[in-house]
């Protein structure tokens, strides 16, 4: 059976598996880091001033704060696995305390650089340790639609960040930013030793990081699951590079304008997870994932016959089209990563860092990639292009690399699981 299924969460975390504090905790842990990355891009050119350095060197607070985000995911899974989810949490929440305070009185900017790496290397602890904790507390079949709902607050959360930003920066100054964020994950890191409990599974001793992931690499099931996810992200780390300039040099259109039909994809991706939550009661992870595939693959070919015709080159066609997409992306993304981490539950912590790893490494790569597609051409083909390409390789994951027989088996269980419960009543 390839290892998909796991045992469902013992009788002893029923109530804290649908509590709201649990929730609350899993949006907060998964927030902290990429709330506290936008919080800062307001400030920038302010940073750039103050420090009298190039903008480039003040972006590095940025890019550096990726880096830290892919390689804590990478490093605090494992180690999750291996020590449980609750204290190596509670080592990366206090990183990123003790690195907050550190940038609030940093003087010059490759100091605030260096604090802010070290911020996203603790702080990104609580993105990948949140999937591994979903996944110890809930059956695989709701694993795609607790993430969803995660996602799904904290879409609302991020929204405001850069506002949030702005407006501190306005009152109070740059500093005022870094003095919230580290007062945010203060109060998030207390909360989280008070309220928080062990969950992670047994394991065996022998375990280690480097068996889980040969084990994980060797199932044809998780690689397909993970590049899946991962592939499905990198339609938005496109978008999101080549974006800019193509609504603004391009078309000619101005950066508020941007920033409003960018906000616009946001919100669809927002709406595409929450109805992920409607449906994944009644409909099988790999039945959302085939959806989401179809769906994001006709909306890049809509957006690819677009540009072919001249269509695309007016922001409503380019960013209309984007959101089905957009939609179509939330439910391929829970879910396949919710394939991923249920392969082997023991080791879902390594299973998530690897996957968000790939996630934010390669995104960054595709990042510049779109932004080279929309600052070097004349129209949006190129990047539209690149888009339908990646919706096709992701739907290649599904249809070449993930065994059938995994699905076969999703499917039994799933009827039989009803039968019991229409027996039951």
């Amino acid at each position: 059976m390839h290892g998909v299924m796991g045992k469902p969460p013992d009788a002893g975390t029923d109530n804290l598996a649908t509590s709201k504090v649990m929730l609350l905790m899993l949006v907060v842990m998964t927030g902290v880091a990429p709330i506290s990355l936008y919080m800062l891009v307001p400030a920038l050119p302010v940073l750039a001033t103050t420090f009298g350095r190039d903008i480039s060197v003040a972006q590095m607070t940025v890019s550096l704060y990726m880096v830290g985000i892919a390689l804590s995911q990478l490093i605090m899974g494992p180690l999750s696995d291996k020590f449980g989810r609750r204290p190596v949490l509670l080592a990366g929440l206090g990183l990123m305390v003790v690195a907050g305070v550190g940038s609030v009185f940093a003087e010059t900017l490759p100091q605030l650089i260096a604090a802010r790496f070290f911020q996203a290397l603790g702080g990104a602890s609580g993105m990948v340790i949140s999937r591994a904790i979903i996944r110890d507390l809930y059956p695989r079949e709701r694993v795609g639609a607790m993430i969803s709902l995660v996602v799904a607050a904290l879409m609302i959360a991020q929204m405001v960040s850069p506002l949030t930003g702005g407006l501190l920066e306005t009152a109070f100054g740059w500093r005022a930013i870094l003095f919230f964020i580290t007062g945010a994950s203060l109060t998030i890191t207390i909360f989280i030793a008070l309220a928080l409990p062990e969950t992670r599974r047994d394991r065996a001793d022998s375990s280690s990081f480097r068996g889980d992931l040969g084990k994980l690499l060797r199932n044809r099931a998780f690689v397909g699951y993970m590049l899946c996810q991962v592939l499905a992200s990198q339609i938005i780390f496109a978008f999101a590079g080549g974006g800019p300039y193509i609504v603004v040099t391009q078309m000619g259109r101005t950066s508020a304008e941007y920033g409003a039909w960018f906000a616009c994809t946001g919100f669809a991706y927002l709406v595409g997870n929450l109805l992920c939550v409607r449906f994944a009661p009644r409909h099988s992870l790999e039945r959302l994932i085939w959806f989401g595939l179809a769906l994001q693959l006709g909306g890049s070919l809509l957006n690819l016959i677009w540009s072919l015709t001249g269509f695309n080159q007016a922001p409503l066609w380019l960013f209309g089209t984007q959101m089905i997409v957009m939609v179509a992306n939330a439910f391929v993304m829970a879910n396949s990563a919710a394939g991923a981490i249920s392969i082997r539950p023991e080791a879902a912590g390594t299973a998530s860092g690897t996957m968000g790893f790939l996630q934010q490494g390669i995104g960054s790569l595709i990042s510049q990639f779109g932004a080279y597609l929309g600052g070097h051409s004349a129209t949006t083909l190129p990047l539209t292009s690149a888009l339908f390409a990646i919706s096709i390789a992701c739907a290649c994951t599904m249809i070449f690399i993930v065994p059938r027989r995994t699905i076969v088996v999703s499917e039994e269980l799933i009827e039989q699981a009803e039968e019991e419960e229409q027996g039951m009543m």
